[in-house]
């Protein structure tokens, strides 16, 4: 494990060093210099810069990490985080506010209000399928909140971690934001801390083993996991813009985005044509290509997925290919696998779709339902009434009406799951909300000091007491 904080100490491999760290952050953060608004923008400032004047250095460790290009880097990692900081900075004075609330009649004279406070040391663990993306905007929301933070980044992308611990202490207060790099056990060190918030994003096995770190200090957690998206095409819908927006966002990342497709459901009639343009949009869009997969992060990653195909009782209509030496696998379409299949069952997270026949909307609402809550559905029609029935009818952590993933890019919008799909959203003020103590005061005179509502009671003031309260 290496640390990078203010004294540059690095090495540090023991639970003594974590909490050393940790209490220097609790020092920082009862100095009281993080509840400063100034303070909240400048760090947000220096994330914006850092962006701007790093971007060849974040481009070749994704490149290193995820073989990913520099326009997809730009626009997955770089392009959204730098929207969501400046979306940040332009607000926080206005989210720090107090909120006066009304009190009721039996309260008056008095003056209540809500305000924002930060809760302090709090930990972010980022994910390797977007190591910037998936670290700094957390960030943002806990700066802008006021806190003192440790990043965690993933050890899968262990490239961008390193550019992250050398770089970003940089460009922001070196005493209040620490990066840490390491692997499994240094995230339990640092739970076992009792750390005042964690936002940790990944699988939902690792995000048990999260919570189940925090719960003994009763840490509170905010999870981002995954889960099977679903994509819902009526009758309806225009195929070839379904295929284009499908296929696009499948492609992303070699489909290693836990917002991606996870499967598409389209009415029985119109299914065939959706696989056809499918398949003919994957072409369309790869025809540049010179490799015929895509690249997977790691073996473990590439065993799972080549495996998944090889179980299939579904059709494999395009695709299927893979090359472990360079751990790429073809994009690949299934049609009709059984629900009881692992790609059925498992986030596959990995450049393969499968598509299913259903008769009717209701039997896509009762496919979805009977499954994990998902991240994210996504629903394709022209009909409004047919939108709202979908939207209305499936938990979900969001949802998308003809087009896929866009959600995340809106810092005005919550991004979080439902169920085993996560608990908890961030993003824009919701973030700052997440990172932040709701305190109710009330504010009362001295006078006027009733006696009645003081024992010893009388019948009356039992009476009038009843009425009033």
């Amino acid at each position: 494990m290496t640390i990078n904080n203010h004294l540059h100490t690095q090495g540090l491999s023991g639970e003594a060093d974590v909490t050393t760290m940790v209490t220097r952050l609790r020092e920082v953060f009862a100095g009281g210099r993080t509840r400063n608004a100034e303070w909240r923008i400048h760090q947000i400032e220096g994330i914006e810069r850092f962006l701007a004047e790093r971007e060849p250095e974040i481009v070749a460790a994704l490149a290193e990490d995820l073989g990913r290009g520099a326009v997809e880097a730009w626009f997955g990692d770089i392009a959204p985080v730098k929207a969501e900081a400046a979306y940040a900075r332009k607000r926080v004075r206005r989210w720090m506010r107090r909120r006066p609330q009304p009190l009721p009649l039996n309260q008056l004279p008095a003056i209540g209000w809500v305000q924002y406070e930060p809760l302090g040391v709090v930990l972010v663990i980022g994910a390797w399928n977007y190591p910037v993306f998936l670290s700094l905007p957390p960030l943002v929301s806990a700066l802008a909140a006021g806190n003192v933070a440790i990043v965690k980044p993933s050890e899968v992308a262990p490239a961008t971690s390193a550019m992250l611990a050398r770089l970003l202490p940089l460009y922001v207060d070196p005493e209040a934001v620490v990066v840490v790099e390491g692997d499994a056990g240094v995230t339990q060190e640092l739970l076992a801390q009792g750390l005042d918030q964690v936002l940790f994003t990944g699988g939902t096995e690792i995000g048990r083993k999260i919570m189940a770190g925090a719960a003994p200090h009763l840490t509170p957690v905010l999870l981002e996991l995954g889960g099977k998206s679903p994509v819902v095409v009526a009758s309806d819908a225009d195929l070839e813009v379904v295929a284009r927006r499908v296929v696009w966002t499948k492609l992303l990342n070699s489909g290693q985005m836990c917002l991606a497709p996870d499967y598409v459901l389209a009415e029985r009639s119109i299914r065939d044509e959706l696989v056809r343009r499918i398949t003919d949009t994957v072409t369309q869009f790869r025809a540049d290509q010179v490799d015929a997969g895509l690249r997977i992060v790691n073996e473990r990653q590439f065993d799972r997925l080549v495996g998944c195909l090889a179980e299939t009782s579904g059709r494999i209509v395009s695709g299927g290919g893979s090359d472990r030496d360079s751990l790429t696998i073809e994009p690949t379409v299934i049609v009709d696998p059984d629900p009881d299949d692992t790609v059925m069952r498992q986030e596959i997270f990995g450049p393969i779709l499968p598509v299913l026949a259903v008769d009717s909307m209701d039997e896509a609402i009762a496919f979805v339902n009977a499954r994990p809550k998902p991240l994210a559905a996504y629903y394709f029609t022209k009909s409004r009434t047919v939108a709202k029935k979908l939207v209305d009818a499936v938990s979900s952590g969001g949802a998308v009406v003809n087009h896929v993933a866009i959600q995340v890019m809106a810092p005005q919008l919550p991004f979080g799951g439902v169920g085993a799909s996560g608990m908890g959203a961030y993003h824009g003020k919701w973030g700052f909300e997440a990172f932040s103590h709701r305190k109710s005061v009330v504010v009362k005179p001295f006078k006027p000091d009733p006696t009645l509502i003081y024992p010893p009671y009388t019948e009356r003031a039992v009476k009038l007491m009843r009425r009033l309260f």
